[in-house]
C-alpha cells in the first residue's frame, strides 16, 4: 500500500534535515546568528571651526610691464595736456613734404595770433572767414581737413560739391567738400603738398563766392627760419 501525501512530505523533511546535519550547516547558521555586530572603529576627531586667512598680495602683472610702476586711475584735467609732445603714431604719407617736426606751443600760438590779425583786416571785405590751424593729420597721413560745423552750415552748400581754393598768387586748386563730414577731402592733399604746409601753420579761408575760397597761409616756423638766416 502506497504512502500518503503527509507521510511522503515528512519523509522528505527528515531526509533534508539529515543532509544538513551531515554538512554541519545547521550549527554554522546558529553560530552566525549568535554573533553580535561590531561597530566600525572610527576615530573621533574634534571638529574645529574653519578659519580663512586673508592676505594682501600683489596683483599679477605681465612680465613686460612688471618693472613699471603700478598704474594710477585718476581723473586727468585735459586742459593741462600740451600738444607739443611728438607722437609716433603719425606717419608720413608718400608724397608728403612735411619733415615730421612738430610745432612748439609758442610757434603755434604765434601763427594763430597772426591769422586773427589778418582776419580783422579782411572783415571790411564782408566775406565769411575762418581760421584752421594745421595738425599732422591735415598735412600728412590721411590728408583730411575738417572745417568748423557752424561755418559750414551758414556758408557752404548742403550737398557734395567742388570748392576751389585760390592762394595769394592766384593759383587754383579744386577740392571736394563733403557737407556730412563738414570738411575737404579729394584735392586737399595736393593743395597741402604744393604749398608745403606743416604742423602748426595757420590757414585763413575766405569764402569769396559760393564755390571759391581764397586762402592765406601763416607759417609757424617763420620766426625759426629768420633766426637761422
Amino acid at each position: 500500500m502506497g504512502l500518503s501525501y503527509e507521510e511522503r512530505r515528512q519523509k522528505r523533511v527528515d531526509e533534508n534535515k539529515k543532509r544538513l546535519e551531515d554538512l554541519n550547516l545547521i550549527h554554522l547558521s546558529q553560530s552566525l546568528k549568535n554573533l553580535s555586530p561590531k561597530s566600525s572603529p572610527m576615530k573621533k576627531v574634534a571638529s574645529k571651526p574653519r578659519t580663512v586667512e586673508k592676505q594682501m598680495v600683489a596683483v599679477r602683472r605681465s612680465a613686460r610691464v612688471a618693472s613699471n610702476p603700478a598704474p594710477v586711475y585718476a581723473e586727468v584735467d585735459i586742459t593741462r595736456l600740451s600738444y607739443s609732445s611728438p607722437s609716433k603714431r603719425y606717419g608720413l604719407a608718400r608724397g608728403s613734404v612735411w619733415n615730421g617736426v612738430y610745432a612748439t606751443d609758442e610757434a603755434r600760438a604765434n601763427a594763430i595770433e597772426k591769422a586773427e590779425k589778418l582776419v580783422s583786416k579782411l572783415e571790411h571785405e564782408g566775406h565769411p572767414t575762418v581760421i584752421r590751424p594745421m595738425l599732422p593729420s591735415h598735412v600728412s597721413s590721411c590728408f583730411w581737413l575738417g572745417l568748423p560745423s557752424n561755418f559750414c552750415r551758414r556758408n557752404l552748400p548742403s550737398t557734395d560739391t567742388t570748392l576751389t581754393l585760390v592762394d595769394e598768387e592766384g593759383n587754383e586748386c579744386p577740392t571736394i567738400y563733403l557737407p556730412r563730414k563738414t570738411g575737404l577731402s579729394g584735392g586737399w592733399r595736393g593743395f597741402a603738398i604744393d604749398h608745403k604746409l606743416s604742423d602748426g601753420d595757420a590757414v585763413v579761408f575766405q569764402l569769396i563766392s559760393p564755390s571759391v575760397m581764397k586762402t592765406y597761409i601763416i607759417r609757424a616756423n617763420d620766426q625759426e627760419l629768420s633766426e637761422e638766416d
